[in-house]
C-alpha cells in the first residue's frame, strides 16, 4: 500500500480548498472596515495608516540624510 494514493490525494486537494476559505474569511474579518454610517475609516485603520506613514518617513530620512564617508 502507498502512501500516495488517489484518496490521499482528494483529501490533501479537499483540505487544501477548506484551508483557504476558513483563510479568507479570517483575513475578510481582520481588516479595518469604513464605518457605514460616517463613511469614515474606524481608528485602528487611522491608526495603522499614521504609523506607517512614520515609519516610512523615518526610513527614507535616514537613507537620505547620512553622507558620511
Amino acid at each position: 500500500m502507498s502512501v500516495i494514493n488517489r484518496r490521499n490525494a482528494v483529501m490533501g486537494w479537499l483540505a487544501w480548498g477548506v484551508g483557504k476559505r476558513v483563510l479568507k474569511k479570517k483575513e475578510k474579518g481582520a481588516v479595518p472596515s469604513v464605518d457605514p454610517e460616517t463613511k469614515r475609516p474606524n481608528k485602528s485603520a487611522v491608526a495603522l495608516l499614521v504609523a506607517s506613514a512614520a515609519g516610512v518617513l523615518t526610513f527614507w530620512r535616514k537613507r537620505t540624510g547620512g553622507d558620511e564617508t
